[in-house]
């Protein structure tokens, strides 16, 4: 028994350890993404689910990481702030104003985001002024709606879906009629880039005609085990199907970023932070 007791508690502390660190640390990940529709090459940075988190004063880290990757884009993918009444957003703001003031900034709502706007009388004035601040600073804010870039002839798509489709315990069926009704039909001549937060639908949104999907929201699965992967998602899945990384649907990509912070369990094991490179090219 004793040997049982100081076996689980050595355990015990070497997962907090891992956890700690996990929660403090990011790495690098690099993917790649080819189309004949695209006119140059270029490089996009993906972040999402910081969730107010610093590395380091001002996120020097994170910014001092970015500016070495060198990116043509930045794409932000939601819950860059935690929907707490009375929460803060400085850091989530202070990092888009900030690489908004070197790089074209596209962000898309997650649900937390979603969440302050819809409830004013719970959150105050929490998303109105966050959002003022993103735009002054120079941020695309795209909330169902697209922007063409004609250097790239690239079409970027900010996706917000309804609370629905973020139940727990279940899927809310979505169809290409509800993605229709919201972003229109995609251009066939363009690249088509939807910032999705939520990944469940990927099948969806390859059979709406995106090109390339970047999402975020399952954190990774919160821990990571080698084989199984991620251990469990925010819709409270256990070894979700889409827990991070590459995935393919026919024609389209979608690559789903494992986030960068945590909210309400503050657990991040075998499964750091991500800033997620792309590099996409005409093939």
């Amino acid at each position: 028994m004793t040997i049982f007791i100081f076996s689980a508690a050595v355990l015990a502390v070497f997962f907090l350890i891992v956890m700690a660190v996990d929660c403090n640390r990011f790495v690098v990940k690099r993917y790649k993404c080819k189309s004949r529709i695209l006119r140059k090459d270029g490089r996009i940075i993906l972040l999402s689910d910081l969730h107010n988190k610093a590395f380091g004063a001002g996120n020097a880290r994170l910014l001092a990481a970015i500016d070495e990757l060198a990116p043509d884009l930045i794409l932000i993918a939601g819950d860059m702030y935690t929907s707490n009444e009375g929460g803060d957003t400085s850091a989530a703001r202070d990092l888009v104003c900030a690489l908004s003031a070197k790089y074209p900034v596209y962000y898309g709502n997650g649900n937390h985001e979603h969440k302050t706007k819809l409830f004013p009388e719970q959150f105050g004035t929490m998303y109105t002024d966050y959002v003022k601040e993103i735009k002054k600073a120079g941020a695309h804010h795209l909330v169902n709606e697209k922007v063409y870039l004609p250097d790239f002839n690239m079409d970027l798509y900010g996706l917000e879906i309804g609370r629905e489709y973020y139940g727990k315990f279940k899927n809310t069926r979505m169809d290409t009629a509800y993605l229709e009704k919201i972003l229109g039909k995609p251009a066939e001549s363009r690249f088509s880039v939807v910032i999705a937060h939520n990944p469940d639908y990927f099948k969806t949104y390859a059979k709406w005609g995106a090109d390339l999907v970047v999402s975020g929201h399952v954190h990774g699965g919160l821990m990571r085990l080698p084989v199984l992967g991620g251990v469990i998602s925010p819709a409270i899945k256990l070894f979700p199907k889409y827990d991070g990384g590459e995935y393919r649907e026919g024609k389209a990509v979608m690559i789903l970023g494992r986030g960068l912070g945590t909210h309400t369990l503050p657990i991040r094991i075998f499964n750091p932070g991500e800033l997620v490179v792309i590099d996409f090219s005409r093939s």
